[in-house]
């Protein structure tokens, strides 16, 4: 998977819109563009596209867990993320931003129907040279994007739905 199907695919299942991946961006240190933005979301075969890089898709996770969580205390806003960027780093910062536990994680894989045991999971989450280390796969990372996206969208439209029934019913009384 190439970083621009990556951020493609995280901005659907965060149902995030152009201007807030521009300051997620600024909060991780890299300034974009909003004409860049555009280009980082075609497809490869379409006319201006632009190939995410390295750096982008790092501002754009640490923007996030900075946005999420909050900078961290007494250290510097921004962490330098290891580069090249691996699957296993995309989904560590993904596990830190979104604050998931092992069994959201579980609950999220299970939706896109990819089983997995905990051992193999946390092994997704060791240092690169440990004995345990396992390398995260692009199917993997695929497969977890896609739960993400139908656990969080599904939690948005059950809100959106609560939020109107309420509504309805102040309106009804």
């Amino acid at each position: 998977m190439t970083n621009n199907d990556i951020l493609r695919r995280i901005r659907y299942a965060l149902d995030l819109h152009d201007t807030t991946l521009i300051e997620l961006c600024q909060l991780g240190g890299h300034v974009l563009k909003p004409s860049l933005v555009t280009a980082l979301l075609k497809k490869e075969e379409d006319e201006g596209f632009l190939a995410c890089s390295d750096l982008v898709m790092g501002a754009f996770l640490n923007g996030l867990i900075i946005q999420k969580r909050g900078p961290k205390k007494n250290e510097p806003d921004i962490e330098e993320v290891p580069l090249p960027i691996t699957n296993n780093i995309i989904l560590k910062k993904l596990r830190i931003a979104l604050e998931l536990q092992e069994d959201d994680l579980l609950d999220i894989l299970e939706l896109a129907e990819c089983g997995i045991t905990k051992p193999k999971l946390n092994a997704l989450f060791r240092k690169e040279g440990h004995k345990n280390y396992r390398e995260c796969g692009n199917q993997f990372l695929r497969s977890f994007l896609k739960g993400l996206a139908l656990r969080h969208r599904n939690q948005s439209n059950c809100k959106s739905q609560q939020q109107t029934t309420r509504h309805t019913q102040q309106e009804d009384s």
